[in-house]
């Protein structure tokens, strides 16, 4: 998943907090003891219980009215005429706000807490710590870049219902805020211009492009504008004329001589300012920043930059010979180069038209659903459709993306799929990419999150980068239990996509902690996959944009993939795959550490189980 909107924080990063696995281990241990000795003092305080879920509560509808676009992405309406306040002093009183947060959570004694409360307790505090953390890198300085922002703001669109004439009126409104925002976003820019807390140049080169799409001479032609062009039948002509007459006048009189502000601060001022340099450790406590983001983004506190890279150069050697025996398989004699040559240029891997690529893509989706129940006790409620991404990111964007269903199931997940030049989209790696991002990847593991009700709204929402993207990148191995991959070129694919995230844990460590240049990152992945020029470059953008967050795929999908093999080892013949599969989702989004006690957990009850069931045999037969 390469876009996704899972629980982003108002600074627009991941929300989270890594504790080490001794220490984690520990808070259970305290769980289990804390709740005995509070059952013997005469049970729960549920006083306690109330105060922490009222935290949670009023936490949660904080973010939503802090963030009006994240509530959008949520299916809450009430702030869809709204964007959110960008200025310095909202940013300011919003990390004063977290730190609060703290100071209430504190207030509360977690002792007094049953075992389960005292886990939302811990991932709750995990959240607020890392806001607070993370505050001191600026990261809103970061936030424009060539995939996204507020330059690509009408994409905003995309998770909005336009049914009735409030969504118009809503969405007319919030093009009349634009300018403001637009202003706090030109305040920001000069900030990170004057403290040299930018992004690199290579790839802001891309926006004024994108800036250029918003500035438009007729109304009529504004990405904004998309939404009118399709209001339902059953509003009057009246109606239909004033909402339209009114983005009209306010996308002339606002959003474009925003846009054309925007543009001149961009180009004049900050392109300037931009750095040479490629790598986060080239920015003001840069190097500190990207530790916190390995962190981060892979929920462990002790992987270094060194340890990771080391882990992808072993992965992609280890891939490598998969790849050998499948190009051995198909009878071609050239060289590794020259087979993924062959796989860039040969027309017979590409679709000519852009409806053609989408189809397919429906095709192969629908093809996996009927398959799913051989592998999961528990399937979503919520389903899922197939969407081309929106044509002012999709030049600059990757492949495809998805973006979850609304927290309350009105609005189903989709699966964005790259339709911009069909013929650099290879068909090789459809399939591995639906299972990636639809099922059973990203729209299985986080609609099932999505229908936990009983969990409090923050981790049904939560976005463990490591547990997310680990938990799709292992889901592409499981396209062969569900009739993937039979020919031998998807097969390829599969394994060009494995290799690819494992290059990412080389290119990203080395060009933000190793000093490698643009170039070099480039040239691994070309050496190394089957992914052609256009997404490499877009690939390698991404991740210089968005640092330490490619090492999330790989270490996760590691980690899945080892206690899957230790299961299967400790549990011989009474192995369930559905039941794996059950105890690695069933809690949601979680730190890996916290996984792997789960999983451990699950294993000691079935062996246990088998246990008792080995001597009620036994005392039977004597």
């Amino acid at each position: 998943m390469n876009h996704t909107s899972h629980r982003i924080n108002s600074n627009g990063v991941f929300a989270g907090w890594n504790l080490t696995i001794v220490a984690l281990l520990s808070a259970f241990v305290l769980a289990g003891s804390a709740g005995a000795a509070t059952r013997q003092r005469g049970g729960i305080d549920n006083a306690a219980v109330s105060r922490l879920r009222a935290l949670f509560a009023s936490e949660w509808q904080r973010d939503l009215r802090d963030d009006p676009k994240f509530a959008t992405d949520q299916g809450d309406s009430r702030y869809n005429d709204l964007w959110q306040d960008l200025s310095l002093a909202a940013i300011a009183a919003r990390q004063r706000a977290n730190s609060e947060v703290l100071n209430k959570l504190h207030a509360i004694a977690r002792i007094a807490l049953p075992p389960d409360e005292q886990l939302n307790y811990d991932l709750f505090e995990r959240e607020y710590r890392n806001r607070v953390r993370v505050a001191a890198f600026k990261p809103e300085l970061y936030q424009i870049n060539h995939q996204g922002g507020i330059q690509t703001l009408s994409e905003t669109a995309e998770t909005l219902p336009f049914q009735t004439v409030k969504d118009y009126d809503d969405w007319n409104a919030r093009l009349g805020k634009i300018g403001t925002l637009i202003d706090q976003h030109i305040e920001l820019l000069r900030v990170a211009a004057r403290e040299h807390r930018t992004q690199p140049r290579v790839i802001m080169q891309r926006v004024a492009p994108q800036l250029d799409a918003q500035i438009v001479t007729s109304a009529e032609d504004s990405p904004f504008f998309e939404p009118l062009k399709r209001m339902p039948s059953s509003f009057s002509a009246a109606e239909r004329e004033r909402i339209a007459q009114t983005a009209r006048r306010t996308i002339a009189d606002s959003v474009v001589p925003g846009y054309q502000r925007l543009r001149k601060v961009f180009v004049d001022e900050y392109l300037p300012a931009t750095r040479e340099s490629v790598g986060i450790n080239d920015t003001p406590n840069g190097a500190e920043f990207y530790r916190e983001r390995i962190a981060f983004h892979t929920t462990s506190a002790t992987l270094t930059a060194d340890q990771i890279h080391d882990i992808g150069l072993a992965e992609v050697a280890r891939i490598r010979a998969e790849m050998a025996a499948v190009i051995q398989q198909v009878g071609f004699t050239g060289s590794y180069a020259d087979f993924l040559q062959q796989l860039r240029t040969d027309p017979k891997f590409y679709y000519k038209t852009p409806q053609e690529l989408l189809d397919a893509y429906a095709v192969i989706a629908k093809r996996i659903d009927p398959n799913l129940p051989k592998l999961f006790r528990v399937l979503p409620r919520i389903p899922y459709g197939v969407r081309p991404i929106p044509r002012t990111s999709a030049p600059n964007t990757t492949t495809a993306y998805y973006q979850p269903p609304a927290s309350d199931g009105t609005r189903p997940g989709y699966f964005y799929v790259n339709l911009y030049k069909p013929e650099v989209r290879p068909k090789y790696e459809m399939e591995v990419l639906t299972s990636h991002e639809a099922v059973p990847g990203h729209h299985l593991q986080i609609a099932l999150a999505l229908e936990l009700t009983a969990l409090p709204e923050f981790r049904r929402n939560a976005g463990y980068t490591a547990f997310v993207e680990g938990w799709a990148l292992y889901s592409e191995r499981l396209g062969s239990e569900l009739g993937l991959y039979t020919d031998p070129y998807s097969k390829f694919g599969q394994l060009t996509y494995d290799m690819w995230r494992a290059c990412r844990l080389v290119v990203d460590t080395g060009m933000h902690a190793k000093g490698w240049t643009r170039q070099q990152a480039v040239d691994f992945m070309q050496t190394n996959t089957a992914k052609t020029a256009t997404d490499i470059n877009n690939e390698i953008d991404r991740y210089i944009s968005w640092p330490g967050q490619a090492l999330a795929y790989k270490i996760g999908q590691l980690k899945i993939l080892t206690l899957r093999q230790a299961a299967e080892q400790q549990l011989g013949a009474r192995f369930d795959i559905r039941e794996f599969h059950n105890a690695v989702l069933s809690n949601g989004a979680i730190p890996l550490d916290l996984l792997e006690t789960n999983v451990r957990h699950w294993v000691t009850s079935v062996a246990a189980h088998k246990s008792t069931a080995d001597r009620s045999t036994a005392v039977t037969r004597q």
